[in-house]
């Protein structure tokens, strides 16, 4: 009996919400999660993306960062953190965060958060800050337990709720769709056509393992 083949891909992200976030993705994509690398900030993602695109250069490997507020647009980012992007490296940014990739499937997030499907933007990447604008959603809610774990306490410096992140990867696992969010986000669906591609591609030199170089995985 011959068992399925899956790509074995690496992760490299800034916390825990991007990882449930880029497992989900890797599963959508017909991959398997392989081993987790950061997970402590975007600092300590862009000292150490050295190595890891010299580890891209033998296995498959995905980066997701936020585009924050350090540049207008993607490119530049990938610019100057990937100039010379190895072959198995799928290097991506999230506009402007990740938050903004989960409000594009608004139906399935305002039932999670139960809020009016009216409240979710109708193009979340043009938010600023889409995780105030998560917590200001939850702020809203009718549920008191999402307001209690998303919504910082009164007079709190932190920018989100003690179990903001748990109540995220929640909705992730359970109810976020990324093929209806990547509708209404272009970097989310430039995400999953970068892994669908790293995946025929591992998928391909597994069958031929004397295929030559398959060549960078750029947006087509």
């Amino acid at each position: 009996m011959n068992l399925p083949q899956f790509a074995i891909i690496s992760i490299a992200v800034e916390g825990a919400v991007d990882e449930a976030v880029m497992r989900k993705l890797v599963s959508h994509a017909g991959g398997q999660t392989g081993s987790v690398y950061g997970r402590n900030g975007k600092t300590a993602l862009r000292k150490r993306i050295n190595g890891y695109n010299k580890a891209a250069r033998h296995a498959p490997w995905v980066v997701l960062v936020d585009l924050d507020n350090d540049a207008d647009c993607a490119p530049p980012i990938l610019n100057e953190w990937v100039p010379e992007p190895a072959p198995n490296l799928c290097f991506r940014i999230a506009v402007r965060e990740v938050e903004a990739w989960l409000m594009a499937d608004a139906q399935t997030l305002s039932r999670f958060l139960r809020v009016g499907l009216g409240t979710l933007l109708a193009e979340p990447e043009k938010l600023q800050r889409p995780k105030d604008t998560m917590v200001d959603l939850a702020r809203r809610s009718r549920r008191k337990d999402i307001r209690a774990d998303m919504v910082p306490r009164e007079m709190s410096s932190r920018r989100v709720g003690p179990a903001y992140a748990s109540r995220l990867i929640e909705y992730i696992q359970e109810h976020w769709r990324p093929d209806v969010a990547a509708e209404r986000s272009e970097s989310l669906q430039r995400a999953i056509h970068c892994l669908q591609k790293l995946v025929a591609r591992d998928n391909s030199r597994a069958r031929q393992p004397w295929a030559s170089n398959p060549g960078r995985l750029r947006d087509s």
